[in-house]
């Protein structure tokens, strides 16, 4: 039995997972994963003209139930699969198709079809929590018909290079939805601070992006005397006046989701994964592990559609929490976050950076955002962002933050020096902040003072990179390593284009950077 996956940046020496993922996916996991990407080509080409909300829905959560990290049940995968098979029937179906047909294609088509499908799966996330608010859209619907029933279609390069780019643009309108449904349930975040101290009782750490599971799961436990503390990309949601009103949400705990294995064990209190990034967990905690929406491993509870989280709330009473106030602390040592820099913080600033730009008070903006990761040199993004000017704003966003998100770098201009904009989902943010400044300065966002330094692990940083590439941004350095599934002539291509450089080392990257814009 074998598999093929190349699409996270751990993939196996590089090239590609045979022999089960790093990930902790298991071949005959992989192999059913691969049968519901067959199932929603064969679905899209048959629904395209005439697709509904059912069809709309199951190539949405079927996209991002492969997303890595998100579904290692095979229960739950195999009933994606019969599902579709249905739909398939209902609309008359006759695609043949087959995921290998992807894998073992010719090196350069391989690439796009690679970069248009993991897009695509890193999209559906965004419209997976829009659609929770309530908010869809029929053109981001119609392109996901369009995007999958293209990969069984005989391609150009040039007219698969432009499904992808099209797929960035996509995406920025899938994120602008997000951004709206979000910011229309609980309000524009604001800046504030988050303690990583955790307070004695009982306790629930809520990880992933979901806001609407934690909001509900803040309504059912206020007043019983349980606390809650995010994870990971949940740090932002104490940013957002309707979610930081409610005093038991009281911190953030740990840090970037790579690290659970190691902070989960031993605390007294369960975990509820709203979305990706889970992994395997170990036998001493895996009683503590709840999984809800498209998340799912075998053997762990589940929390239904229903969403009701009784379960987690009596395990955390049955846990207690810890006897007494524990300190805890980020990667470099420090106990208080900040977040809220959304795009409606910063630009109502604007007058204020763009005068502070002008007289030279602040010299240059690092984007420095994106996933982060087990592979060795990611403290590359804790290098960097130590050795930045001190005249210069670092914005990030994502889990990638906490490799510096605990530093106290001071202020610039009345600034603090580094703003957390949110999660990978508010990328949409850093984009409209950097088109309204361009705008200011009555310049492309190429000439802005502002140098993008990004990490990636997963697809939901793909669709976010082929956004930044489709609306024309160059010179982006990308770490810690390039993609297994972008071919050396596909490479090529976007460094010819874009001027993509791979990292190199902070000193060496930032001397160019600099040498720039001097």
């Amino acid at each position: 039995m074998e598999m093929f996956c190349f699409q996270c940046e751990q993939t196996a020496k590089g090239t590609g997972c045979t022999a089960g993922g790093v990930c902790g996916k298991k071949i005959d996991t992989a192999n059913l994963q691969d049968d519901l990407t067959t199932v929603m080509v064969e679905l899209a080409c048959a629904a395209q003209d005439h697709h509904n909300e059912e069809t709309d829905r199951f190539l949405v959560d079927g996209l991002f139930t492969t997303v890595t990290n998100v579904n290692f049940d095979n229960n739950d995968i195999t009933s994606l699969v019969e599902r579709g098979r249905r739909l398939i029937r209902e609309h008359g179906g006759t695609c043949e198709f087959s995921a290998d047909q992807i894998w073992h294609n010719q090196e350069d088509m391989r690439s796009l079809q690679a970069l248009l499908l993991f897009g695509m799966r890193g999209m559906a996330a965004y419209a997976h929590h829009a659609r929770v608010l309530g908010k869809t859209s029929r053109e981001v619907n119609d392109f996901f018909y369009r995007g999958l029933s293209s990969l069984a279609l005989e391609h150009s390069v040039q007219e698969r290079l432009a499904l992808v780019m099209e797929c960035g643009q996509v995406n920025l309108k899938c994120m602008e939805l997000l951004n709206d449904a979000n910011v229309g349930a609980y309000g524009n975040p604001e800046p504030t601070t988050v303690s990583t101290d955790i307070e004695a009782g009982p306790f629930i750490i809520v990880t992933g992006h979901d806001l609407h599971d934690l909001k509900l799961l803040l309504e059912q436990t206020e007043g019983k005397g349980v606390n809650i503390y995010t994870h990971g990309e949940m740090l932002p949601a104490h940013a957002y006046p309707e979610l930081k009103k409610y005093s038991h949400l009281k911190g953030n705990f740990g840090t970037a989701w790579q690290n659970q294995k190691k902070e989960f064990d031993g605390v007294p209190a369960p975990v509820l994964f709203t979305t990706n990034c889970l992994m395997p967990p170990l036998s001493s905690y895996s009683d503590r592990i709840f999984t809800t929406s498209v998340v799912g491993y075998p053997q762990m509870a589940h929390i239904g559609e229903d969403k009701d989280f009784t379960p987690v709330i009596e395990k955390a009473l049955a846990l207690g929490g810890y006897p007494q106030k524990t300190e805890m602390s980020g990667i470099n040592g420090g106990h208080v976050l900040t977040t809220g820099f959304g795009m409606n913080t910063v630009l109502s600033v604007a007058d204020q950076v763009i005068d502070a730009v002008k007289s030279g008070k602040i010299s240059r903006f690092f984007l420095v955002g994106g996933c982060d990761g087990a592979k060795p040199g990611r403290n590359y993004y804790t290098d960097f962002v130590k050795q930045t000017p001190e005249d210069s704003v670092i914005l990030t966003l994502a889990c990638g933050k906490y490799r510096f998100n605990d530093l106290d770098l001071g202020t610039v201009a009345g600034l603090p020096r580094i703003m957390d904009m949110g999660q990978c989902n508010d990328a949409y943010s850093a984009i409209q902040v950097a088109l309204a400044l361009a705008d200011a300065f009555d310049c492309g966002v190429n000439d802005l003072p502002l140098s993008m330094v990004l990490s990636w692990y997963e697809q939901k940083a793909v669709c976010i990179l082929l956004t930044l590439l489709s609306l024309g941004v160059e010179n982006i350095y990308l770490g810690p390593s390039l993609p297994a599934f972008v071919s050396p002539g596909v490479l090529d291509i976007l460094v010819e284009k874009f001027h993509i450089s791979p990292i190199s080392t902070p000193e060496e990257d930032l001397k160019k950077i600099l040498a720039c814009s001097d």
